[in-house]
């Protein structure tokens, strides 16, 4: 697995650099493919508040966790744990797919890649993503929701040949969005 580690206003000491390795470098075991770890260390507030964000892509899947607390090695043990049930879950899930629908291949779920634009709108956009437009049911668009903890995802289903939207209601269940 390819780690990038960087700390953003913080300065990566060896020590902490060699600590991110360990406890984040047993994730290497779940993938079998060449991954590659996003690792940002950073300290934010006045109050000293230690982040720690990883992002992990493989095959079009992406695990994303953060952990904010006053402590940077608290910060990153709690991320690798995230990460772990995560990477569980989703292993899992494929594995149960695998099992109860013949002939399924294990399908990559799709990400979101940020790219910097520049807009002379008055309405100003701060951040543009774009999504593959690659066919996947509703039950993976809400799996793949839950994995990057985000609130919605946009996607394509493969069912009914449209660009959905699955989002998280104030309630705890899920929404689903479609187009008449």
């Amino acid at each position: 697995m390819k780690m990038i580690l960087h700390g953003k206003d913080l300065t990566v000491t060896p020590s902490l650099q060699e600590y991110v390795e360990r406890k984040l470098g047993r994730l290497e075991s779940w993938f079998e493919e060449a991954c590659d770890m996003h690792v940002t260390l950073s300290v934010q507030g006045h109050k000293q508040i230690h982040v720690v964000e990883v992002t992990i892509t493989c095959k079009g899947v992406v695990l994303r966790a953060e952990e904010k607390r006053d402590d940077m090695y608290a910060s990153i043990d709690v991320v690798a744990d995230k990460l772990e049930r995560q990477t569980r879950k989703l292993k899992d899930k494929i594995k149960h797919r695998m099992r109860h629908q013949s002939g399924l291949k294990e399908r990559a779920f799709g990400s979101l890649e940020p790219i910097s634009r520049e807009n002379d709108s008055p309405f100003e956009v701060a951040r543009v993503k774009t999504v593959p437009n690659k066919p996947e049911d509703v039950e993976e668009a809400i799996l793949q929701m839950m994995l990057l903890d985000h609130n919605f995802h946009l996607f394509f289903n493969r069912d009914s040949n449209k660009t959905e939207l699955v989002y998280r209601r104030n309630d705890g269940t899920i929404g689903l969005i479609t187009t008449a």
